[in-house]
């Protein structure tokens, strides 16, 4: 991995290693705020996917941001309906704050690479964002949801964010 790739990816990834850390311990997210975190998560996948939709030339990475932005928006329509139902306003948090920046750095940077440079930064970026959503779901956001409706819609989209890595796993593989 490059060092701008490290750079990047800590940039974007800061808010949901904080949010995965000890220091949540104290200051645990509420469901307001689980939800602004699921729908930014969200969104900067969404973003990248449609960035790479473009860029890319390779059939199996358009694919695979194809399914990005398909998944990732059908899981921000069931959060939209979920909070409409519960009377419950998406907040911002540093979190959400930090994921929003860091996905339009990811963006930004996604930008300025063309083909394999473009494809291979794209996937790394995302092998490595959906572990940590993995672990930000499993050790802060299923754990800290107090509406039992908000748990287990984040306990049943979990295996779609383990399919997606395992997929970005794949094609991380056959680029080296």
């Amino acid at each position: 991995m490059t060092h701008f790739s490290r750079k990047l990816l800590s940039t974007t990834l800061a808010g949901l290693f904080a949010l995965a850390g000890s220091a949540w311990a104290q200051t645990a997210p509420d469901d307001a705020q689980i939800a602004g975190i699921v729908v930014a998560a969200n969104q900067v996948d969404i973003d990248a996917g449609k960035l790479a939709q473009k860029m890319t030339k390779e059939k199996e990475v358009k694919a695979f941001a194809k399914q990005m932005v398909t998944d990732h928006t059908g899981v921000n329509k069931q959060a939209s309906a979920l909070v409409k139902k519960l009377k419950v306003k998406p907040q911002e948090s540093e979190t959400s704050k930090s994921l929003k920046s860091g996905g339009a750095e990811n963006i930004a940077k996604l930008k300025t690479l063309k083909g394999k440079e473009f494809d291979k930064a794209y996937i790394d970026h995302e092998v490595t964002y959906h572990q940590t959503v993995i672990d930000a779901l499993d050790k802060t956001l299923i754990p800290n949801a107090k509406n039992a409706e908000l748990k287990d819609t984040l306990v049943k989209t979990r295996p779609a964010f383990v399919a997606h890595l395992e997929h970005a796993k794949k094609l991380q593989a056959s680029m080296q």
